[in-house]
């Protein structure tokens, strides 16, 4: 246990575990320091012993756990790993120095905040946070717990941030993909714009998932459950751009693999069949500046769900096809356009019309029959209409009568309407 001065600032230093603890106390004053010592000693105590099985962890520094965590990470989800290592190398940068035992709920806010004067999305920062939680194990859970008690678990995200594209912007957009300098470029938006394939799974498709013959594709791992192994048919214009993707795949490589993937690894030209693209992004972000849109990626898929829902396709072939599990996650990807939803309340506006048309109709009649049918509204005894407007559960008298001859006499309407008119 020592005490040293760094400029105004008093220091302390001591061993713990094994371990090194030098900070500063942030005070000019020798006393304060002092204090400052003993509660942080006091501290690592109490953190050291609050599980007595896992004592030597408690002091072991986070960015060690990390390394650890994402050895793991790999070996069980490779399909995410770039991802994974990108979040925990943030983590790592700003908290790798600190031992787990000082990770407490004021460490995680201040990470957030830090993370936001960063310029990072509130988005990004959550998944960042969750994997903090998870990689500090049985400690991540009590922090999750309290966090979420006070609501400081999560950042507050956009709810609405797709769009879908106009008919205009499509054809735009396919226009460049044509004249762009990447080959892959124009097959993977007509893949996107016209069978709902996502980013990832577009980078691992293969030729063997395409049947050329049956005119479908078969998706392999994908986000969801039910996305991962749906089949998706192949219209004409998707098929027609498949036949000469083929003809260029088979030119360039001198052969066409079932294992080999439909877009290759290599920049800025295709070199290696086996190895999948790892991103369109730049070419997607030149894309957008020619074209002159704006929109994301992924907004491809959120147009061809708006597509499919005006067309009138249903529900349940649109989840089959974008691979939903829930008709929320329908309607959060559906965006029905502004001149779909106008043509639909104009569409209401005729029937006034048809009203107007047929009350002309009706005042073409002979002023007899209105005159009839206003006082005498069940008009003939036989019609249905008649027994409808008595009701049925009313006794109805008879309508034959016995007349003077002995014959049996029935109703005349013809008589009726006449002494009605007069």
């Amino acid at each position: 246990m020592s005490l040293f001065r760094r400029g105004e600032v008093w220091w302390y230093e001591f061993w713990f575990a094994g371990r090194r603890i030098r900070e500063a106390s942030k005070s000019a004053s020798k006393t304060v320091a002092k204090g400052a010592e003993q509660r942080r000693k006091r501290e690592l105590e109490q953190g050291f012993n609050d599980l007595t099985d896992v004592r030597q962890e408690r002091v072991r520094t986070f960015g060690d756990l990390a390394e650890k965590y994402l050895e793991n990470y790999k070996l069980r989800l490779p399909q995410s790993a770039v991802y994974a290592a990108y979040a925990v190398g943030h983590i790592v940068r700003l908290l790798g120095h600190k031992m787990l035992v000082d990770i407490t709920e004021q460490a995680v806010t201040e990470y957030q905040n830090g993370r936001l004067r960063e310029g990072t999305a509130p988005k990004s920062v959550n998944e960042e946070v969750g994997f903090l939680l998870r990689i500090l194990g049985e400690p991540g859970d009590l922090l999750r717990a309290r966090l979420r008690r006070k609501r400081l678990l999560k950042l507050k995200v956009r709810q609405t941030v797709g769009k879908a594209y106009t008919s205009e912007e499509k054809d735009r957009m396919l226009a460049e993909a044509r004249k762009a300098r990447s080959p892959h470029l124009f097959p993977a938006i007509m893949l996107s714009l016209n069978a709902g394939v996502r980013d990832a799974e577009l980078k691992r498709l293969t030729w063997a998932q395409i049947d050329m013959q049956k005119r479908y594709l078969t998706v392999g791992r994908s986000k969801t459950e039910a996305g991962e192994g749906r089949t998706i048919p192949l219209n004409s214009a998707v098929m027609e751009m498949l036949e000469d993707y083929r003809e260029w795949y088979r030119y360039k490589f001198h052969d066409l693999r079932p294992e080999w993937y439909v877009f290759p690894f290599g920049k800025p030209h295709p070199a290696d069949p086996s190895r999948p693209v790892t991103t369109f992004k730049t070419a997607w972000n030149n894309l957008r500046k020619n074209a002159k849109i704006v929109g994301r990626w992924h907004d491809q898929r959120h147009t061809l769900i708006t597509d499919l829902a005006e067309s009138g396709a249903g529900d349940q072939t649109i989840m089959d096809i974008a691979g939903h599990v829930s008709k929320q996650m329908l309607k959060h990807y559906s965006h029905i356009r502004m001149e779909a939803k106008r043509t639909a309340l104009e569409s209401i506006l005729v029937k006034p019309k048809d009203n107007e048309e047929s009350k002309k109709n009706d005042a073409t009649l002979p002023t007899v029959a209105r005159h009839f049918a206003a006082e005498y509204p069940q008009r003939s005894p036989q019609s249905p209409i008649f027994e409808g407007h008595r009701g049925v559960g009313r006794g109805r008298k008879s309508l034959k009568g016995i007349g003077s001859s002995g014959r049996t006499r029935t109703y005349n309407p013809s008589v009726n309407s006449r002494m009605l008119c007069h």
